[in-house]
């Protein structure tokens, strides 16, 4: 294995703002602390809380890298002492709290895992954050069980082609929504049983028609504003895209009895995060060996091109995740 360069190119946010923000930077190589490894980036997801960071709306937690990127795959470069899992060479990917803009990111042992069997570097790099936030919230959160209604807003996001394929191989029935033809048809050929277009349709009555009346049982909503009284079920709130301000009236919570929770990965504890990467192990990764479920790609940018790959994200038009290529 190569010795660790001293420094390394980063991708920094030089001031809160646009796309432009992003900016290449020279910066010193971080040495891994006890519990931890370093990993030569071969690639970096690239998710909406990044663009959130990048407008200032995001900071990291307090003691964590400034720079953006939660998930990345690579090879371990070094090891931090008490490190047992991993030794050097070996190819990982992991749900990291900052930094994967970079040539290395550090990474805490538990809260790495190995690549997944049959997929590549770049796939690797797109599972990490969507998998961790659809397990946590969907089956933790959500107690989704098979034969239960799963509605996911925002079907053709990274999140939404997870949860769908997730959905379905744990045996639940899937709505998904989406913006446009195009997009409903992909959510269908990734396995959802309906797909709404939510411009022309108004999903509580399109899911409440799909379930025979009946209505779903979970829902998973990154849009918040006036989605958050219309949504039914056990609703699980990953993002407020919509808005964070929300009016809801609890007399139809009661008769409806809706359940609203809903969590953000970021801030969780290593150990929270360690016990959702066992998990995952154990139960996801073979369905991504065996190819049951699947990464569905949008595009892939150099490092150096970040702040296109953001505005390809800001665009709306992709279909599953945006992922630089170090």
């Amino acid at each position: 294995m190569a010795s660790v360069p001293e420094t390394m190119t980063a991708i920094e946010i030089s001031t809160p703002g646009g796309p432009e923000v992003l900016k290449p930077k020279t910066m010193p190589t971080p040495k891994p602390a006890a519990g931890q490894i370093l990993v030569k980036v071969a690639a970096a997801g690239v998710n909406r809380p990044d663009l959130m960071q990048r407008a200032g709306l995001y900071p990291p937690p307090p003691g964590h890298s400034p720079l953006p990127g939660l998930e990345i795959a690579g090879e371990v470069a070094a090891v931090g002492p008490g490190v047992t899992r991993w030794k050097l060479g070996d190819k990982v990917c992991a749900l990291v709290n900052g930094g994967g803009y970079a040539q290395y990111c550090l990474a805490e042992e538990p809260i790495a895992l190995p690549i997944p069997a049959g997929l590549d570097m770049v796939q690797a790099g797109a599972v990490p954050e969507t998998f961790f936030t659809v397990w946590n919230n969907v089956f933790e959160r959500g107690r989704l069980t098979a034969g239960e209604w799963f509605l996911v807003h925002g079907g053709t996001s990274g999140i939404g082609t997870t949860a769908i394929q997730l959905a379905k191989a744990f045996g639940a029935r899937v709505i998904a929504t989406a913006g446009s033809p195009e997009k409903c048809k992909a959510c269908l050929e990734i396995g959802a049983d309906r797909a709404i277009n939510y411009k022309t349709e108004d999903f509580v009555a399109a899911a409440r028609d799909a379930t025979g009346g009946k209505g779903v049982d979970v829902t998973l909503d990154m849009v918040g504003g006036d989605y958050t009284e219309r949504n039914i079920g056990r609703i699980v709130q990953i993002a407020v895209l919509g808005g964070a301000e929300v009016k809801i009236n609890i007399a139809r919570v009661m008769m409806k009895r809706v359940t609203l929770t809903g969590s953000t990965l970021r801030p969780r504890t290593r150990e929270a995060k360690a016990g959702f990467a066992r998990a995952l192990e154990a139960k996801v990764w073979p369905l991504l060996a065996s190819g049951k479920v699947r990464v569905v790609m949008d595009s892939t940018f150099p490092l150096p091109k970040a702040a296109d790959a953001h505005r390809r994200l800001e665009s709306g038009q992709h279909v599953g995740k945006v992922v630089l290529v170090v």
